[in-house]
């Protein structure tokens, strides 16, 4: 790789890191091309990426962002997933870790917490933002719900009341 390539690696690697909610980093070792198209396709779903870069040149782009804590963490053959929703790659990267030893979960950040394996599990088991927001217009909705229903209702009880009155006088 020539210099001005790393310089440009370097670059968006800052941007990602500059931009991103949130970052797990793994070691993938002895993974399969096939198994890391697989992980990639998981996270794409969840709206997150998963890049294979040099330890190096990601302790370089790491520098003046949030996440400059995780630099000792670049040791080995390691991946970064990174998303703009919180939960979303750590979700991902669990999900698929408890079906492959082989990817192990190193650490990660969000902002500039530094998280161990046991914070990356447990913002796992966190709720999306997407599940977050249906659960809060469920919420939301249900008082509007009830009060229809209640408002509703004086007028079926008249309803049945002269239906009563009606069937009462045909008789």
């Amino acid at each position: 790789m020539e210099r001005n390539e790393k310089q440009e690696l370097i670059g968006e690697l800052n941007e990602v890191f500059a931009n991103a909610e949130s970052v797990v980093v793994v070691h993938y070792d002895g993974l399969t091309v096939a198994e890391i198209t697989a992980l990639r396709a998981q996270m794409r779903e969840v709206g997150a990426t998963l890049k294979v870069t040099k330890n190096r040149l990601t302790r370089l782009a790491l520098k003046d962002t949030e996440y400059e804590g995780l630099a000792d963490l670049f040791t080995g053959p390691t991946a970064v997933g990174y998303a703009d929703d919180v939960v979303a790659p750590a979700k991902a990267i669990a999900e698929f870790a408890k079906n492959n030893e082989k990817l192990r979960i190193i650490g990660g950040g969000m902002g500039s917490t530094v998280l161990d394996v046991a914070g990356v599990q447990a913002l796992a088991t966190m709720p999306s933002l997407d599940e977050l927001r249906g659960k809060l217009i469920g919420v939301l909705s249900a008082p509007a719900q009830k009060v229809a229903a209640v408002t509703a209702a004086p007028a079926g009880q008249l309803a049945r009341v002269f239906s009563a009155y009606g069937e009462k006088d045909a008789a």
